[in-house]
């Protein structure tokens, strides 16, 4: 029988209490907003001396707060193929079995589910790798690249809002490919490699370099960008990329290297990442419920 906890994530409005956070997140409210900002840095024990700007009265808004950039320094990038791509918590990684992915004892979901049935480019995955790891409230909320790579597509994929506490992750089954989420596909020399960004409940909202602030609105179908791996210098190289009502395809193409800023997040969430048979192996030195930082080894040396 499902617990309180469990119960609690289906009955509670999510939607709504996400446009609360969000509009609240937003709010410029002067001696309000300092007493919010101070309440949570007392609260989750932040650490504002990793900051670029430690002082919390420069930020005149919750997201500000939140987002903060972190000194120079503050994450140094190991020298690893892959890397950590976020300060937080190693929810699961390992293989990907025959297209599914391991979420918490009991549940389990397909890459053809998180990738919105994109069934092609879970194929890349069928004996590939995964890593899933939490940020929570108290965690740096930059995303990084864990390896250099071309952008080849994004895609908004609306869903639910459940928490994805590890609480709840062990209670909700599919729960990362049931959320609201961004999935960003590269291309890498050893191949097509995936960055899912998971939104949740009072996650206000998910933001990329090159989009800027992905959602909202949330039109509640999915949509799609395309991006070349190299400029689209005429008109007929553009008109070639696939287009539709819910798709769009630039002429412009974005390389990030290894450890480069890629997204953020407004409030807490997950990502989880894919990589094909052919990447550099996932290290074995995380266990799930391990603290991580940004910049630390994710391959085997």
């Amino acid at each position: 029988m499902p617990n309180l906890h469990t119960l609690t994530q289906y009955l509670l409005p999510k939607q709504a209490l996400t446009r609360l956070a969000g509009a609240g997140a937003r709010l410029e409210g002067g001696a309000l907003t300092q007493w919010v900002i101070r309440r949570f840095i007392q609260q989750y024990q932040v650490n504002m001396q990793e900051a670029a700007e430690p002082d919390p009265s420069a930020y005149t808004s919750f997201n500000a707060f939140f987002t903060r950039a972190l000194r120079p320094g503050a994450r140094p990038l190991a020298d690893s193929d892959l890397v950590c791509p976020v300060d937080g918590a190693v929810s699961q990684l390992g293989n990907i079995d025959a297209g599914r992915i391991f979420q918490a004892k009991g549940h389990d979901y397909t890459a053809t589910a998180l990738l919105a049935g994109d069934g092609k480019l879970a194929e890349h995955f069928v004996d590939g790798q995964f890593a899933t790891i939490y940020l929570s409230p108290r965690d740096y909320h930059r995303i990084h690249m864990p390896c250099a790579g071309h952008l080849r597509q994004m895609v908004y994929v609306p869903g639910d809002l459940f928490s994805v506490s590890p609480a709840t992750a062990a209670a909700i089954p599919g729960l990362f490919a049931r959320n609201e989420r961004v999935v960003c596909v590269f291309d890498a020399p050893w191949g097509p490699w995936v960055l899912v960004l998971v939104g949740a409940a009072i996650v206000c909202s998910m933001a990329t370099v090159w989009h800027g602030t992905v959602n909202p609105p949330r039109p509640g179908h999915i949509q799609r960008w395309d991006y070349p791996a190299q400029d689209a210098t005429d008109s007929a190289q553009a008109a070639a990329a696939p287009r539709g009502t819910n798709r769009q395809a630039t002429e412009t193409s974005i390389f990030l290297d290894r450890g480069a800023e890629m997204g953020r997040f407004m409030l807490g969430s997950t990502v989880v990442m894919l990589f094909p048979a052919g990447a550099p192996r996932l290290t074995t030195a995380w266990q799930p419920g391990q603290s991580v930082r940004m910049g630390e080894p994710m391959s085997q040396a």
